[in-house]
């Protein structure tokens, strides 16, 4: 079939059969990738017995929960935020820290403190470098912005989230810090590792056949927000982690790589409170502020609550 062809056949199928109350919207992204994945099936000749094993692959990464890793494997998500850049720059919206993928692990309803949190369980402790976390949140002025909700989550020692990997405490590692009168926050926590796709999973199964790696550098996820200022969703990756620059999800962005600086200080660790060496990462913050022109930050999708 050419194009006009399978257009007319999804026409018939998927529009002049309604008889009930049409969602336009959702006809007209169905109706558009029927006819895409039509036209790909034509020009690739894909077979029937390879479209099944597409629509069983599909089947089993869902039920793995495994879908919002593929989206982030096969760069989906990142497309997304580069669309998005665009978006911002056609509106006239510039500055302020760049965005960067969210990821599937966010879980909603972190412990909420001000100022300062400690984000792991102490479980940890010994076995892997202690690590803060500091910045101040302001505007692309570089004024401080106060009560600003700065969420933060990663992952333990073995590449592990809270929440998914039941071996771990409730909201270890998550935390939600409202900044204090000078618009800072300080996280106490653990040096997150960067972590590979499950080995036996249907994405690096995908990834494999692709004959690409699934591994991320090590990493913090932030979600920043306050009133008047647009929503942030960014990470920083950590020099020197050797997927810095080659991160299976392709989150790695100028502007959001942290250096770890080791601290031996004995006079700045017991103003720490601390009685041990740690590792000292600055990530300082800039929100740009509500504009009515402005597209939406707000991403509506599926997350986890605990």
């Amino acid at each position: 079939m050419n194009r006009q062809q399978i257009d007319a056949l999804v026409k018939q199928m998927n529009i002049d059969t309604a008889k009930g109350q049409v969602d336009a919207r959702v006809q007209q992204i169905v109706v558009r990738l029927l006819g895409d994945l039509f036209q790909a099936i034509e020009d690739l000749d894909i077979q029937p017995s390879e479209v099944w094993k597409g629509l069983e692959y599909f089947t089993d990464a869902g039920q793995a929960n495994e879908l919002g890793l593929l989206a982030a494997g096969l760069g989906l998500e990142h497309y997304l935020d580069l669309r998005a850049d665009e978006a911002d720059a056609k509106a006239g919206v510039a500055g302020g820290t760049p965005r960067t993928i969210e990821g599937p692990l966010y879980v909603a309803g972190a412990p909420e403190t001000v100022g300062f949190a400690r984000m792991d369980d102490g479980t940890e402790t010994g076995k892997i470098d202690t690590l803060i976390i500091e910045g101040t949140v302001t505007d692309t002025d570089g004024k401080i912005i106060e009560n600003a909700k700065v969420e933060i989550w990663h992952a333990n020692s073995l590449g592990n989230y809270s929440f998914f990997d039941k071996s771990q405490s409730d909201f270890n590692l998550r935390r939600s810090i409202l900044t204090d009168a000078d618009g800072k926050y300080v996280a106490l926590t653990t040096m997150p590792v960067g972590y590979g796709c499950p080995p036996e999973g249907t994405t690096q199964a995908l990834l494999n056949k692709l004959g690409r790696h699934g591994n991320r550098p090590s990493h913090v996820h932030y979600f920043v927000s306050a009133p008047g200022f647009r929503k942030l969703t960014t990470q920083f990756n950590i020099e020197g982690d050797e997927y810095l620059w080659d991160d299976f999800a392709f989150a790695t962005r100028d502007g959001l790589v942290a250096t770890a600086v080791d601290v031996t200080d004995p006079v700045e660790i017991q103003r720490r409170g601390l009685d041990h060496a740690f590792k000292h990462i600055t990530f300082n913050i800039e929100l740009v502020k509500d504009a009515a022109a402005a597209p939406s930050t707000e991403v509506e999708r599926r997350r986890a609550s605990a």
